[in-house]
C-alpha cells in the first residue's frame, strides 16, 4: 500500500485521537457482554483502523476491562510498549509485517516482529511508528468505551506508575 499519510486519512475518513494518530471505529457488534469485574454492559467487540504517522505517538494510556488485539494492516513496522497496570519494567513489542522488514536490523536479543500482539485488559501501552506511517486495526473485547479509558499524563506524577519512558506520555 503506497500513500501518503493525509490519503490514508481522507481515504479512512479518520479522526484525530485522544491519544495521538488517527482512528475511525469500523465495527461495533450489536450483541452486549456485562463485564464480569463491574457488571457494565459493552458490546461485545469493537474494531478500529488507527494510523500513526512519522513523529506521532500513542501516549501512554489504559483500557480498563478489555483486552485489545493489535493488527499490523500496512505501512511501517511499529514499537508498541506495554506496561503492567501497577508498572513495574515496560516491555516492547515490534509490530509489523509477516516478513519481518526493519526487524531483520534488530540486534540480538531484540523482540521478534509479528503482524499481531496483544495488550491484555488494564495495561498501560503506547506507540511510534518506525517510518513514515504505520496502519492498524485494533479489536477490543469487550467493546471499547471511551468512560474505560485514560491517559496517563492526565494522572498526578506521584500516581503514575513506575516504568513508563516519559518521552511517550
Amino acid at each position: 500500500m503506497r500513500s501518503s499519510p493525509e490519503a490514508l486519512i481522507a481515504r479512512f475518513d479518520l479522526q484525530p485521537h485522544p491519544e495521538g494518530g488517527w482512528y475511525r471505529e469500523l465495527y461495533r457488534s450489536a450483541g452486549q457482554v456485562c463485564r464480569a469485574e463491574d457488571g457494565r454492559q459493552r458490546a461485545g467487540l469493537t474494531v478500529i483502523a488507527f494510523l500513526l504517522t512519522e513523529g506521532q505517538l500513542s501516549r501512554w494510556h489504559q483500557v480498563a476491562g478489555a483486552d485489545e488485539v493489535w493488527h499490523h494492516a500496512g505501512g511501517a513496522p511499529l514499537d508498541l510498549w506495554r506496561l503492567p497496570p501497577r508498572g513495574g519494567t515496560a516491555e516492547r513489542l515490534l509490530l509489523g509485517p509477516l516478513d519481518g522488514g526493519e526487524a531483520a536490523s534488530e540486534p540480538a536479543g531484540a523482540p521478534e516482529q509479528g503482524p499481531l500482539q496483544i495488550v491484555p485488559a488494564g495495561w498501560w501501552q503506547a506507540a511510534r511508528s518506525r517510518g513514515r506511517w504505520s496502519l492498524l486495526h485494533c479489536c477490543v473485547g469487550p467493546g471499547f468505551a471511551f468512560e474505560d479509558f485514560r491517559l496517563m499524563a492526565d494522572l498526578l506524577p506521584a500516581d503514575r506508575p513506575a516504568g513508563a519512558d516519559p518521552t511517550l506520555l
